[in-house]
């Protein structure tokens, strides 16, 4: 196949063309992708030596396919596996009907310089279950906690947790 007419296939939701466009990019680095298609679903596998790196590989699929324009495929989900392995070592699903920010958020996921992320999370409950302020404290230090230390790719400026009188802001 001539490279426009495999740019044409792709774009009309053809798996094989979409296929040998992702392997064209993705061999010379020792990946292999595989396709498959089913209700409006697009299931890529991504397979190595060594697992692929899902932040890294995802991004680049879902820019590629975005920029594809393939009406057909509405769902994406694609799997990260190690060669002889029985089992992915990672899969991620995304809905391909994105938005504009998004796109951007993908492009950002590839740059060094990530701006911050402010989270903020809102707890309800009422006096009547025996929700002090104490608990709400001990719940909303451990939430930020938890959030702090375990997001290391995404740089999270400041985590707000209030109850409606309280508010427990931690900053990094």
């Amino acid at each position: 196949m001539t490279q426009p007419n495999i740019l044409k296939l792709a774009k009309q939701g053809d798996v094989q063309a979409i296929a040998s466009l992702m392997n064209r990019h993705l061999q010379p680095k020792g990946i292999t992708a595989k396709v498959a298609f089913q209700d409006a679903c697009l299931e890529v596998m991504l397979e190595s030596a060594e697992v692929p790196n899902q932040q890294t590989l995802v991004a680049f699929i879902r820019k590629g396919l975005t920029a594809l324009g393939a009406t057909s495929i509405e769902i994406v989900k694609v799997s990260g596996q190690q060669t002889g392995k029985e089992f992915p070592a990672w899969s991620k699903e995304f809905d391909l009907g994105i938005v504009e920010d998004e796109i951007e958020a993908v492009d950002n996921e590839q740059s060094s310089s990530n701006p911050p992320l402010t989270i903020s999370i809102n707890l309800s409950g009422d006096m009547a279950r025996g929700l002090t302020n104490q608990d709400f404290e001990f719940i909303a230090n451990q939430i930020s906690t938890d959030i702090l230390s375990s997001c290391s790719d995404v740089f999270i400026q400041k985590v707000s947790i209030s109850n409606g009188s309280s508010v427990i802001t931690k900053e990094r």
